[in-house]
């Protein structure tokens, strides 16, 4: 079921599909599970599944070893999406969504664990990687392989953490 490599490079246009992601496991990590496959809006629901994910295992861990599995889902996540991209011909396709994944767990593991927080760090972070303010919009535009589809998220995780510190430094988020 999961083939390590693809024979070809798909014609241009190709839009990915389930029978496609679901062949190699590099795919199915780059599209988070088959959640960039959702239309419309796949960053979204990447970043809901990455909640999820948060949610049922990751917020689980100590401390220390979230610290691990970020760093590792950081790497893991240049691979796979480098690989499915160069696969695909597009190097930063839409349906890739690791990168809203762990780019978010690192929102919410710095966030206040409650729901209201958790949600307005959810909308900041969509925003910030909608808007691409500068210089997110410059990554995005010029980095343009599995580090590239990566950082710019990171960075969109920064400016909401930012925004998350002054609310919660002005009491307005607990």
């Amino acid at each position: 079921m999961f083939h390590s490599s693809s024979s070809s490079v798909p014609e241009l246009g190709f839009q990915p599909h389930a029978g496609w992601v679901f062949q190699s496991l590099p795919r199915i990590v780059a599209f988070g599970f088959g959640s960039g496959l959702l239309r419309p809006a796949p960053g979204t629901w990447g970043t809901l599944a990455g909640w999820l994910l948060w949610f049922v295992a990751v917020s689980r861990l100590p401390d220390m070893l979230i610290g691990v599995v970020l760093a590792l889902s950081f790497l893991l996540g240049c691979w796979v999406c480098h690989r499915a991209g160069k696969e695909m011909g597009q190097p930063d396709h839409g349906g890739m969504v690791w990168d809203e994944v762990v780019a978010f767990w690192i929102v919410l593991w710095l966030t206040p664990a409650t729901i209201e927080a958790q949600v307005v760090a959810f909308v900041l972070f969509r925003a910030f990687d909608i808007v691409k303010p500068p210089p997110i919009r410059y990554f995005d535009r010029h980095l343009k392989n599995g580090f590239g589809v990566m950082w710019d998220d990171l960075l969109a995780a920064v400016y909401s953490l930012l925004v998350i510190a002054v609310l919660v430094r002005f009491g307005l988020l607990v």
